[in-house]
């Protein structure tokens, strides 16, 4: 992996004649993770998407630029919510897609041992039919860390999991992605109050940095610093809806 970049991405955008959101500078930074947190239909998929480059449907104002002036293609990995395995594969070629689909020839080796750093070593030649849900976001997450990019967007990977196995996955993707640049959108105020090194809330009006626990993430579910900020962050995110 090369070394971890700050991204900043300043604009607007719009759908049709209607604003989506207003002016924004949202920074990024370098080998951290950075939680946007918002309600739903705000634009926090929306600012993801145009840091990775993909489709948006919207009309975009602005610029994405890394803090080395250099471009970003090629350098992002998405994580999105839907593990999007592909079910007639199996799990060790989910994890080697990436190379498949840009015709180079994948590395098992290094597919199997990441199989085993999510706890699925076990299940490498298996379908996705045969796993959990949370085995899914496991097998997902390893996709991502095969890529081996210095930025990772991760778009609500989490929320369709229960709370046991979203808490054991949070911890779990914090621990093999440390060092990358990581933003993390979510409209989870626990989960944005565990996993923040930067905390920025989006609403239609604004983008507003929130202070964040001052202990190391990923924090403890039950630390009564983290408890405090989860309440607050609810109360704002309900003032702002």
């Amino acid at each position: 992996m090369s070394q971890p970049v700050g991204i900043t991405i300043t604009g607007s955008a719009r759908l049709g004649d209607t604003p989506l959101f207003a002016p924004v500078t949202l920074p990024i930074a370098a080998g951290g993770w950075t939680c946007l947190l918002g309600a739903s239909g705000v634009g926090k998929s929306t600012l993801l998407r145009l840091i990775a480059g993909l489709e948006t449907g919207v009309d975009f104002t602005g610029t994405v630029t890394a803090d080395d002036a250099q471009p970003l293609q090629g350098r992002v990995a998405f994580m999105a919510q839907n593990s999007l395995l592909l079910p007639w594969a199996t799990v060790l070629d989910n994890v080697a897609i990436g190379a498949r689909l840009r015709g180079e020839r994948p590395d098992r080796a290094r597919a199997e041992e990441l199989l085993a750093r999510v706890g699925l070593a076990d299940q490498a030649h298996k379908k996705p039919g045969a796993l959990s849900g949370g085995q899914h976001q496991r097998v997902a997450l390893a996709r991502t860390l095969m890529e081996d990019r210095p930025v990772v967007l991760l778009d609500e990977p989490f929320s369709a999991l229960d709370a046991q196995t979203r808490a054991g996955m949070q911890d779990l993707a914090h621990d093999l992605l440390q060092g990358r640049t990581v933003l993390l959108v979510t409209h989870d105020p626990a989960e944005a109050a565990r996993l923040a090194d930067h905390l920025f809330i989006l609403t239609p009006q604004a983008l507003t940095p929130v202070p964040v626990p001052p202990s190391p993430a990923p924090r403890p579910v039950d630390d009564p610093e983290t408890l405090t900020a989860q309440g607050q962050l609810f109360r704002q995110l309900r003032g702002a809806a």
